[in-house]
């Protein structure tokens, strides 16, 4: 079974994926395979530096993300443009574990963008992790210490809540606590298992 996991960031779905690999998913994190394209020495990274220069590189010739980011978050051409490389890598890469992982696997694929780049057919089962806008600002500005200004400009850049639990096939509420959390992936789990 195919399962594509997503939720807006700051909204926990990394812990959800975490639960469900307890659970015994093979989880394919897009996020680490996104990092992995770029990697020194990767056509991905040769293809970010062609089209946004040495200054998204740090001084050990590796991607400096924030530098990037502070590019890509504030122009949405570029953001498109750094989607069109590193997506197209990423999915190939997922396609290889997705193999490797065998025919009666729960193949999660930790997909943060799977709505917005249109990707929900391709799986038998969408799952979304949601919380409130302000629950993700909070988060993001307490836990990963970002200026609240910057928080808002990432939310933005992805899908509406909306848009996001209406392509959705099981919506997982992460606004309570970490038990409630297990509880509702547990539930989850069930589903997808039976």
């Amino acid at each position: 079974m195919r399962v594509g996991l997503t939720g807006g960031i700051g909204s926990g779905k990394s812990t959800v994926s975490a639960l469900l690999a307890e659970r015994g998913a093979v989880v394919i994190d897009s996020d680490l395979l996104s990092r992995e394209v770029v990697e020194p020495g990767t056509e991905g990274l040769a293809a970010v530096v062609a089209r946004f220069g040495d200054g998204v590189l740090d001084a050990d010739g590796r991607l400096d993300r924030p530098a990037l980011g502070a590019i890509v978050f504030a122009d949405d051409a570029a953001r498109r443009d750094l989607e069109a490389i590193v997506h197209p890598l990423v999915r190939a890469r997922a396609a290889e574990l997705e193999r490797a992982a065998g025919e009666d696997a729960v193949v999660v694929h930790d997909v943060p963008l799977l709505v917005e780049t249109g990707q929900t057919d391709a799986y038998d089962v969408v799952v979304v992790v949601d919380v409130p806008t302000e629950t993700q600002v909070e988060r993001l500005v307490q836990q990963r210490g970002m200026a609240e200004v910057d928080a808002r400009a990432r939310i933005t850049a992805q899908a509406t809540r909306e848009r996001r639990t209406g392509a959705a096939d099981h919506v997982v509420d992460n606004t309570g606590s970490l038990e409630e959390l297990t509880q509702s992936v547990d539930s989850l789990w069930e589903t997808l298992t039976s």
